[in-house]
């Protein structure tokens, strides 16, 4: 399959640093690289005006990533409280996007859109999760998403205490444990009675 030749303007992770020449496939440089100026076409007339750039492109690039870091200082340990229903057994119906973590952070003081939200994976169960959020393509921080049926339910999850899943299994197993010693009650005054009824 053949690839595209692209210059770097910044540096995109897993895939190289400013300057860096690049081959990816068509698709990602005409939808995603070239659309939000992540890169430019490796043209000899682009190389030319890479080079001239690049001073001023490193000094953009500098600032912005200071400006980053002190914003990453600021809003060190930010979590977030999403509220969602869930079932019993503390499944979501439906999941917690990037889209909800970017509204919740931007309400907790922190502007920021959903592309610079990154998930290891869709939350689809209550509880801690961390997400992460990138600033600047060198600095990124954690983020605490806190997913709970209420208010009450996010701070006691933010305790550290157990809710939702594992009262309910506490609570079976209680249960299971009363059946079985009513039953191992009732069979010993079934056998008690029988002997008696023997004598």
């Amino acid at each position: 399959m053949s690839q595209t030749a692209l210059i770097l303007l910044q540096r995109v992770e897993h895939l190289g640093q400013m300057g860096d020449l690049v081959h990816v496939k068509p698709g990602y440089a005409r939808n995603f690289l070239l659309p939000q100026g992540k890169a430019l076409r490796a043209t000899e007339a682009n190389k030319k005006r890479f080079e001239t750039e690049r001073a001023q492109l490193e000094a953009q690039n500098l600032k912005k990533r200071e400006e980053a870091e002190r914003l990453a200082e600021r809003m060190d340990d930010l979590s977030v409280i999403v509220i969602r229903q869930a079932s019993d057994s503390g499944s979501l119906y439906g999941s917690v996007t990037t889209r909800d973590i970017a509204v919740a952070a931007t309400s907790a003081g922190l502007t920021i859109a959903r592309h610079q939200v990154v998930l290891a994976h869709p939350i689809k169960s209550l509880g801690l999760t961390e997400a992460r959020i990138v600033l600047h393509p060198e600095v990124s921080i954690p983020l605490i998403v806190n997913v709970a049926r209420s208010e009450e339910e996010a701070e006691r999850q933010a305790r550290g205490e157990v809710v939702g899943v594992e009262e309910k299994d506490d609570n079976i197993l209680g249960d299971l444990q009363a059946e079985n010693a009513a039953e191992e009650a009732a069979e010993a005054e079934a056998a008690a009675t029988t002997e008696e009824d023997k004598k």
